[in-house]
């Protein structure tokens, strides 16, 4: 059984590795080495506790009491954060953290008609098929690759 919740005081170790451990999977091996190391000094309980000072939604999804999803929506239309254990792939977590985030971030910020996402190469596909689609060609920041995405609401 799987439960989708908002990311309580005392998690922020554990979503950050749950973050590194899909990060390290699945996107790092498209990044160049400043990529990834750009990525990983913005995965820290202390950025991430002050992101949530500043307004940010973090929701996870638990499986035998262990964090095994993440999703971290910045200014109630962005998503800046978006894993699943590989392990649990292909089962709907995915769609139900983004589901779960939105209803937070409609209830907080009634207008919001769009979510933007700078996808990894490899979530391009992901986010497709979750309704997003590219609004430009992938980009380069700091090492990071990303092409970035929207989905009307």
């Amino acid at each position: 059984m799987i439960k989708i919740r908002e990311m309580r005081d005392g998690e922020e170790k554990a979503v950050c590795e749950t973050v590194i451990k899909s990060f390290n999977e699945f996107v790092a091996p498209d990044f160049s080495q400043e990529g990834i190391e750009s990525f990983i000094d913005g995965v820290k309980p202390d950025l991430i506790t002050e992101r949530i000072k500043r307004g940010n939604i973090i929701v996870v999804a638990i499986a035998d009491k262990k964090i095994v999803g993440v999703i971290e929506i910045r200014d109630m239309n962005h998503i800046c954060m978006f894993f699943v254990d590989g392990e649990y792939h292909r089962q709907g977590i995915g769609r139900r953290l983004l589901d779960y985030a939105l209803k937070i971030c409609r209830s907080i910020t009634k207008s919001i008609s769009a979510i933007t996402v700078n996808s990894s190469p490899y979530a391009v596909h992901i986010y497709e098929k979750l309704g997003f689609q590219k609004t430009s060609e992938e980009k380069i920041d700091h090492g990071i690759r990303f092409t970035p995405m929207v989905k009307k609401l």
